[in-house]
């Protein structure tokens, strides 16, 4: 199993010890026991290095196959705290001690699903009217997280009037999709203004080029939980859009440009939606319902996205 687990380690009575611990990348080496490491491991468990780098040896936190315990090293190599008799997986391990070389207390252990320093971000997809931005609004109201249209800031900037106002303005009316150097760059400008640490990205990635200028961008920069996709026929969204549009105010808010943006969503969206369904990353939502039913598909959500939270808390 890979190693993709961040170890943050708090409390410590040795506070040299307290820290953010990342997978091990430890050359291989044979252990006490004879074992040799691989990459993200030692004696066939996980292990971690310090990420500040002080540490004299690596890996930083493992597994003593020899002594069937965990434990963490001071900057020296010499062991601070352990775990005797356990011979379990590390989240099972427990509870810590002070060894020789250290002072009580023992430290607070927290494992982090990813890098807990990098924003999550959770894609949201689905077809014009689906009830992205119900879910959306309903999730940032009720758990904080950070909700970012990528329709709304493309909008915004084309009513700022700046150089790419016009260029914007005439991609949206034909229901094509903006590059995406301009979309991706909108996104990350908006992600640091907002002094959040969880997102919900509305209507983005729109196509595996998207997708792709995404990692170009942002490469490791955010953590990419999962995708919510928001799955509603055509007609259904006709008639919502139908209704939205007496209110929204926005120029494609009808049925020629929504034709256009489905056509768009069919053939250049479900391709990035089936890449994240391989990846087993794709959460599905059926929200072919009366207009008010997106808010109950949205508390559906809710335990994913909570999930997220805690993990990275």
């Amino acid at each position: 199993m890979p190693n993709t687990f961040w170890i943050e380690v708090t409390g410590s009575g040795t506070a040299e010890c307290d820290g953010l611990y990342c997978p091990s990348t430890a050359p291989a080496k044979k252990s006490e026991s004879g074992t040799i490491s691989s990459l993200g491991h030692w004696n066939g468990k996980m292990a971690w290095d310090r990420v500040d780098g002080k540490a004299e040896r690596n890996p930083s936190i493992s597994y003593s196959d020899s002594y069937k315990q965990w434990r963490i090293a001071r900057l020296d190599g010499h062991l601070a705290y352990t775990t005797p008799g356990s011979e379990g997986d590390f989240w099972a391990a427990g509870p810590w001690g002070v060894y020789k070389k250290a002072v009580a207390p023992a430290p607070k252990v927290t494992i982090h699903e990813s890098d807990p320093r990098k924003p999550n971000v959770v894609f949201v997809l689905g077809g014009p009217g689906a009830g992205k931005g119900t879910m959306c609004e309903v999730s940032e109201a009720q758990l904080g997280w950070c909700h970012l249209s990528a329709g709304d800031l493309l909008r915004a900037e084309r009513k700022s009037g700046g150089p790419q106002a016009d260029m914007i303005n005439e991609f949206i009316k034909e229901g094509k999709i903006v590059p995406v150097e301009v979309t991706v760059g909108l996104i990350k400008t908006a992600m640091k203004a907002s002094g959040k640490k969880n997102f919900l990205i509305d209507g983005f990635p729109r196509s595996l080029d998207n997708y792709e200028g995404w990692q170009k961008v942002m490469g490791s920069e955010a953590n990419v939980a999962f995708m919510l996709f928001f799955e509603c026929p055509l007609p259904v969204l006709e008639e919502r859009i139908l209704g939205r549009a007496k209110y929204s105010g926005r120029s494609d808010d009808n049925i020629e440009s929504l034709r256009k943006r489905f056509t768009t969503y069919k053939n250049e969206t479900m391709p990035i939606v089936e890449l994240f369904r391989k990846q087993g990353k794709c959460v599905e939502v059926r929200t072919a319902y009366a207009a008010a039913d997106p808010v109950a598909a949205a508390h559906a959500c809710f335990h994913m996205i909570a999930h997220c939270s805690n993990a990275n808390a």
